[in-house]
């Protein structure tokens, strides 16, 4: 058997039509990426600050945290939107490339199950505990006695802010992984299946290391997981349930600006790096009209939002509920932007041998009438119990 057969005489066919794959996989990504780049960066970010930062750093930190397990729930429910299409119209070069990867790739859930206690046990332990509140807690005798957080409750956080980084760099392996052509071609079969096969069975101990799209698309992805966090702390202080001390609003103003800032300046370097990895042909593509506009957006697109940010620094007070709101449908659409400028590159990538969109489609209705009714429902009792949880706020925490 060659390597080919895999990609090129496998049967299967689209099971719905080719523009409902792509608007769903781009749209459930993008959801998806919102909450996944706070717990991606937020994790590391609040972490460190609980540790390192001012005392309104350790505040934000702090509220950060405690959001944080219905973030990471909300956000591994939506990741199995752009996950289900992704098997479904890219099945050929999908499941050889994470049976190439395959205990990496299992070792997937093996890491988020403690990663996903670790940040529930960080957060119930902040409901007693030194991160960002102490002043309050001293002024106020409605609240818990203060002691400190336990050291093994701590590390939790840690483990958890680690493991789910290394599950970001797990990802961005089997997806690029999935693009090389040299998994595929007959002539680089030995080269880059032989010391990961025994018998001619695949023995799942490869990675991805060599290819030079990897580390810049990673550290591309955290830079732009960056500004969304830096964008939901200031959303989050517009519409906190109990107006923020003025202190803490001041360190919001003047400290947002320069966090988008750095994460920007990553975003640009490293996507600058990255395109710079791409084939000639789709480089060319890309830079290329029309396509150049969507290069063009995705790639000056944070500079609104970060304007935005500098603008309600220079009045020395964070954004109100209005700009805080159209901040957060800015970067929604810088990650909507994105998203969907990756969708055109891995099309491009794959066109030389995996022509994805010139598969037989055979529409299965039923299925898609059933995914679009619970898609729907699903997303409004999200929304219902987000109001909710909104509406019933006691007491800030």
């Amino acid at each position: 058997m060659t390597p080919t057969v895999l990609v090129e005489q496998t049967g299967g066919f689209l099971p719905a039509p080719w523009w409902f794959v792509q608007f769903f996989k781009v749209l459930g990504f993008t959801l998806h990426a919102v909450l996944m780049h706070l717990w991606y960066a937020g994790l590391v970010w609040a972490m460190v600050s609980a540790v390192r930062g001012s005392a309104s750093g350790r505040e934000a930190a702090g509220r950060l945290m405690r959001q944080m397990p219905i973030l990471v729930a909300l956000g591994i429910n939506l990741g199995i939107v752009p996950l289900l299409f992704l098997q479904a119209a890219y099945a050929k070069v999908f499941y050889p490339a994470t049976i190439y990867m395959a205990w990496f790739w299992l070792g997937i859930v093996i890491l988020l199950i403690p990663a996903y206690y670790g940040v529930y046990i960080y957060a119930i332990g902040l409901r007693n505990s030194t991160s960002g509140s102490e002043p309050e807690r001293n002024a106020s005798s409605s609240l818990p006695p203060f002691r400190p957080m336990p050291l093994w409750r701590t590390a939790a956080g840690w483990i958890a802010a680690v493991f789910f980084i290394v599950i970001g760099f797990l990802f961005v392996n089997g997806l690029t992984l999935m693009t090389r052509q040299e998994l595929f071609r007959q002539e680089d079969w030995q080269a880059v299946w032989g010391s990961h096969t025994a018998a001619g069975a695949a023995l799942g101990t490869g990675l991805n290391l060599a290819d030079l799209r990897l580390l810049p698309r990673w550290l591309m992805f955290f830079s732009l997981a960056w500004t969304t966090l830096v964008v939901w702390l200031v959303v989050d202080t517009a519409w906190r349930a109990s107006a923020p001390s003025e202190t803490y609003r001041t360190w919001v103003a003047r400290s947002s600006w320069k966090l988008y800032l750095a994460g920007m300046v990553g975003f640009a370097l490293f996507g600058s790096w990255y395109l710079h990895t791409w084939s000639a042909e789709v480089r060319a593509t890309m830079l290329s009209w029309p396509i150049l506009v969507l290069t063009g957006l995705t790639a000056v697109f944070p500079g609104p939002v970060w304007l935005g940010l500098a603008w309600s620094a220079r009045r020395g007070k964070p954004p109100d509920r209005g700009l805080a709101a159209l901040l957060a449908l800015g970067q929604l659409l810088v990650i909507a932007l994105n998203a969907t400028s990756r969708q055109v590159v891995q099309n491009l990538e794959l066109r030389q041998f995996f022509a994805v969109s010139q598969q037989p489609e055979a529409v299965q209705w039923s299925p898609l009438i059933v995914f679009l009714v619970l898609f729907v429902l699903g997303a409004g009792v999200v929304g219902w119990m987000l109001w909710q949880l909104w509406r019933h706020r006691q007491v800030e925490t």
